[in-house]
């Protein structure tokens, strides 16, 4: 073992996850191991892009990549899930089904308030789903037109559905990657404008109806990563000191900064026809390896909440759980921030989060030069699910180890050298399913001066971290043999923590 110098450990002893209390309040609980509690995850089966996530009548859809007949990817559906605060769900059931002209591939859902389609009936305002339709024997006959864009409405708020008869609207022009389309209107010019990924690059399209479909323009052949196939598009405005700026967002597999999939983003103008970017830096939503197919929700106004999947297409199949596979992140709401006279887009966690803590137990001005249990000052067993916030006067090395009596542990921590975050999983438990998944993840700290602000939240099988403001991003998952029951805090050399806050995390499960 490689000895540290100075290494200054505050140690948070925790009381294990399936302890009397813990097995009490859990009782009524989906139970199995690294299942999540504070996550979306179906009860069974199979998830990966969220899809068609549209706002009305006060609920939240969550439409998603589902496959009911397996926990590996196969023919795809779309599940459905609902929400009124974004934080506890109801599962649905499913709302597309695969047919003959292939499986439901990703898409979005808006709400045709003017009855453009022509769907609504008796005043109805009709709920429109736009979405991939992926012709498996096509694809396997060689042919390159096998994608293609259909749409289904729904006069229900969005239960049940009904697919166009006239499917499909937007025919592959010959193109083997032509899917995941993201709609919305743009009110300058009365249309609707989608945005649909196309192998290397992205293509906008415009309609009147939703039905008939004309080529605007091309972006993105010579700007971005191009590691792998562009993917799961989006298109919206965030506020900057006043100013409306058009954010576009476009996830990549592989390619992501750890590795596999990941999300960028580019900032610029779009004037209905074409989205022409500010600069050409490729930046990022989140650097961890564990976001991808983020996108946001329709129809919430100015507030703009993303979601993406919380796994990677490297290992997503091969995952140990055993029931279910793969899970949501936390909803997120996005801002854009300068620094230094550059644009960023940040990421922060939904303020309903608030409505599922408890024991909130803040600690400020504690000045680490020895070992001490924390255990005494906050007069508390800590538990996962969990909120851990922590705040530094000064720019300093430390870490945050999460470990279980096994020796299996995970350490996020800050580089002052390097200026950069970092996850380790690679002693995290469970590894050995893929040989890339046990490695140590970065991040650029964005927010070079100033003190540090860290907010993790930590579930049975993932921490997701926002640091600075959510100008850095990182989100992970895990698999220990046994649950993590110990934290630790360390330093090296003397570190004055400003503040470290904790609280549990009840489950949003009934």
């Amino acid at each position: 073992m490689k000895r540290q110098k100075s290494f200054l450990i505050v140690c948070i002893l925790i009381m294990p996850l399936f302890g009397s209390n813990v097995l009490a309040q859990s009782s009524k609980l989906i139970n199995e191991q690294y299942r999540p509690q504070v996550h979306f995850t179906p009860k069974a089966h199979w998830i990966n892009d969220p899809n068609g996530m549209v706002f009305y009548k006060g609920v939240y859809h969550l439409f998603f990549q589902y496959y009911p007949d397996s926990t590996v990817w196969g023919p795809m559906h779309w599940g459905h899930a609902t929400s009124k605060d974004l934080i506890h769900w109801k599962r649905q059931p499913i709302a597309l089904y695969p047919d003959s002209l292939g499986y439901i591939f990703s898409g979005s859902a808006v709400a045709d308030y003017n009855n453009t389609s022509g769907f609504g009936k008796n005043g109805k305002i009709p709920l429109i789903a736009i979405f991939t339709q992926h012709d498996p024997i096509g694809e396997k006959k060689g042919k390159d037109n096998f994608q293609n864009q259909s749409l289904a409405y729904s006069l229900d708020d969005g239960y049940t559905w009904t697919k166009y008869a006239g499917n499909p609207v937007l025919k592959s022009p010959g193109m083997r990657d032509f899917r995941d389309p993201k709609v919305m209107w743009y009110e300058p010019q009365k249309k609707w404008v989608m945005t649909l990924a196309t192998k290397d690059r992205i293509t906008f399209y415009s309609s009147p109806n939703l039905k008939k479909w004309k080529k605007e323009s091309e972006f993105g052949a010579t700007f971005g990563a191009h590691g792998g196939v562009w993917e799961c598009p989006d298109l919206f405005q965030l506020d900057c000191d006043g100013k409306k700026v058009w954010v576009l967002v476009v996830n990549l597999n592989p390619g992501g900064p750890n590795n596999g999939s990941a999300t960028q983003y580019f900032l610029g103008n779009f004037n209905g026809n074409k989205f022409i970017p500010v600069n050409t830096k490729t930046k990022w939503i989140d650097y961890g390896p564990d976001e991808y197919a983020g996108v946001t929700w329709n129809n919430t106004g100015n507030k703009k909440i993303f979601l993406g999947w919380m796994s990677n297409w490297m290992y997503a199949n091969k995952v140990p759980s055993e029931k279910w596979r793969n899970a949501m992140t936390l909803p997120r709401v996005l801002h854009l921030k300068k620094i230094s006279r550059e644009m960023y887009v940040t990421s922060t966690p939904l303020g309903e989060l608030t409505k599922i803590q408890s024991k909130q137990i803040t600690i400020k001005n504690i000045n680490l030069t020895k070992t001490g249990d924390l255990s005494d000052i906050t007069k508390t067993q800590v538990s996962i699910p969990c909120r851990l916030n922590i705040s530094l006067e000064k720019i300093k090395n430390f870490s945050i180890i999460m470990f279980n009596d096994e020796g299996e542990k995970l350490v996020i921590g800050f580089d002052k050298k390097m200026n950069q975050y970092f996850i380790d999983r690679t002693l995290s438990g469970k590894v050995d399913f893929q040989n890339q998944f046990g490695a140590k993840h970065t991040a650029p700290r964005i927010n070079e001066t100033g003190a540090i602000n860290l907010s993790l939240i930590v579930d049975e099988s993932s921490v997701e971290l926002f640091a600075d403001g959510g100008l850095t991003v990182m989100t992970e998952i895990f698999f220990p043999g046994k649950p993590y029951n110990h934290f630790q805090i360390g330093t090296w050399g003397n570190v004055l923590f400003k503040k470290i806050e904790y609280c549990s995390l009840e489950s949003i499960w009934p």
